[in-house]
C-alpha cells in the first residue's frame, strides 16, 4: 500500500498538535495528562503504528522516526515537570528543543515520503 502526500500531511498536523498541546501546558491553559507524553497514545505514534508500519514494517527509517518521537515526547514531559515545579521560564525556553526534534522528525518524514514515492 503506497502512502499519499495527504498521509504525510496528516502526520505533520499530528506533530503540530503535540506542540500546541505542550505549549498549552507550559502556558497554564491545560493540565499535563500522561497520555500527552505516551508514544502509544500520541496521534503521531498511533499514525506510525497503524499507517507507516503497515507500509514500511520496522525498517531503519521507521525505527529512527519512532526514536525521535520518543525523544520529543520525553523532552516534553521533562518540560511539563519543570513547569509544575515552578520553573516556568526554563520550561518555556525548552520549547526550542522541541522545535529541534520537530525539524528532525520532519526530515525523517520527508525521507519516508520519498521512499514511498508520494
Amino acid at each position: 500500500m503506497a502512502l499519499s502526500h495527504l498521509d504525510f500531511q496528516q502526520a505533520r498536523i499530528k506533530q503540530v498538535l503535540f506542540k500546541s498541546r505542550l505549549r498549552s501546558v507550559l502556558y497554564g491553559v491545560r493540565e499535563a495528562e500522561p497520555e500527552l507524553f505516551s508514544v502509544a497514545h500520541s496521534p503521531l505514534g498511533e499514525w506510525i503504528q497503524t499507517v507507516v508500519k503497515a507500509r514500511f514494517g520496522t525498517s531503519a527509517q521507521v525505527r529512527e522516526l519512532e526514536r525521535l518521537l520518543k525523544q520529543m515526547l520525553d523532552k516534553g514531559q521533562e518540560l511539563a515537570a519543570l513547569y509544575q515545579r515552578g520553573k516556568i521560564e526554563e520550561a518555556r525556553a525548552g520549547l526550542e528543543q522541541i522545535d529541534g526534534y520537530s525539524r528532525r522528525i520532519e526530515l525523517a518524514l520527508q525521507s519516508l515520503e520519498r521512499e514511498s514515492g508520494s
